[in-house]
């Protein structure tokens, strides 16, 4: 299976940094994953703080 964000369009597998390729976000909603690549997960970090419980707060 093919790794690609679902933001900007990356795909995982051109990704050679293995600390970058760390930093993907994976998301499961209704069965269904998701990826976030690094970058747009960085952008994004509000979004994805937003879904944690408030037992992390």
């Amino acid at each position: 299976m093919t790794e690609t964000c679902s933001r900007c369009g990356r795909n995982r597998d051109t990704v050679t940094d293995p600390a970058e390729r760390l930093a993907w976000v994976s998301d499961r909603d209704r069965g269904v994953q998701t990826w976030l690549c690094h970058t747009c997960a960085r952008a994004h970090v509000r979004d994805l703080e937003a879904k944690l419980p408030s037992e992390y707060w």
